[in-house]
């Protein structure tokens, strides 16, 4: 879900513009305003075109004893193509050499069936779910969606267009150029409009726990952060044994909380209790050896003091950068050094 200001709404015509007239700059001229266009709510499944052809040639095997193979793989594909705009599809395949043929038929209510039982309509209004809670706590609700852009191939589905309008009028449907609406989106960015996102996951590093003996993490930059971040979060850490020659420092992505739910009767009553064991899922970013090390410390440090100081910055491409100085001889250790691309 995406906000554009209203020099971008408005526009109706392509904008162009002057950045150098001989040797003057004019790319920070003040009537040159970078428009943007500001990432309000996101969700997404890890589902698409390539899983559909697998369910197909799934389909074909069970029903005909089709053989799983990239060549009627690449066949199960053109069948759904074709049910894009036809209720009949078929492709035949004759190998010469091998006397091998097949014939793939399918109409589109099967289609539809095979879709169903894959659970493809539960898992788009999973996501569509998530997105619109995300939008409702920013106070906007489905009407108040002007227009909806549906890209890449599978769009062109007339189940996936069914679906859609389940949630929005048809006339704020908009599914004209699906293979070339990412193009198009990225041409505007050279024109100068600017895109606010924001990171869908906290991040953190990790520390030890001395009271229970263990690892924990703590989050440095949360989800929901816009990037590129306009400040970077500091960090000061010190030496925690005499003659430390070196600071590791283990960043992660971290999931949500898990726990577990207990249920049971007080009287006629039945009481549901959340039971958090405060462990956080948690995917690592740089636990490899060498990457985990982030100051050479020379002298070698001693505890009692500051020694390092951490700059976290996250890039206009969601890459995860950060700088480290020495405090004691005001080196730079690290300078943007990439930890990883973050989601």
């Amino acid at each position: 879900l995406v906000r554009l200001d209203q020099s971008v709404q408005a526009s109706t015509k392509p904008l162009g513009f002057i950045l150098k007239w001989g040797n003057k700059s004019l790319a920070e001229d003040s009537k040159q305003k970078v428009k943007t266009a500001r990432v309000l709510a996101k969700a997404g499944q890890n589902l698409g075109g390539t899983d559909i052809d697998n369910w197909l040639v799934d389909y074909f095997a069970k029903t005909q004893e089709l053989a799983v193979s990239p060549l009627t793989t690449r066949l199960a594909e053109r069948v759904k193509i074709q049910l894009s705009t036809q209720n009949q599809a078929s492709e035949v395949y004759f190998d010469d050499e091998t006397f091998e043929s097949y014939e793939l038929e399918l109409n589109r209510d099967t289609f539809d069936d095979i879709l169903k039982e894959h659970a493809f309509f539960e898992l788009l209004d999973e996501s569509m779910t998530t997105l619109l809670q995300q939008a409702r706590r920013q106070g906007i609700e489905l009407p108040d969606i002007n227009a909806v852009l549906l890209v890449g191939g599978t769009v062109q589905l007339p189940a996936v267009q069914t679906w859609i309008k389940q949630y929005f009028e048809p006339e704020k449907i908009r599914c004209e150029r699906p293979f070339e609406a990412i193009a198009q989106g990225a041409l505007q960015l050279a024109q100068g409009v600017q895109i606010k996102d924001f990171l869908y996951h906290s991040y953190g590093i990790r520390y030890w726990d001395r009271r229970n003996q263990r690892h924990k993490w703590h989050s440095l930059i949360k989800a929901g952060q816009a990037y590129p971040m306009s400040q970077p979060v500091e960090l000061v850490l010190g030496a925690s044994v005499e003659n430390q020659p070196s600071i590791e420092l283990i960043m992660g992505e971290l999931g949500a909380d898990t726990g577990s739910t207990e249920v049971y009767f007080d009287g006629d009553r039945l009481i549901t209790r959340r039971m958090d064991n405060n462990e956080t899922s948690v995917k690592p970013l740089n636990d490899q050896e060498g990457a985990r090390t982030i100051a050479q410390l020379t002298p070698a440090g001693y505890p009692g003091s500051d020694r390092i100081k951490i700059l976290f910055q996250v890039d206009d491409q969601r890459f995860l950068r950060i700088t480290v100085e020495d405090l004691l001889t005001n080196d730079t250790l690290l300078e943007n050094q990439l930890v990883a691309q973050l989601s």
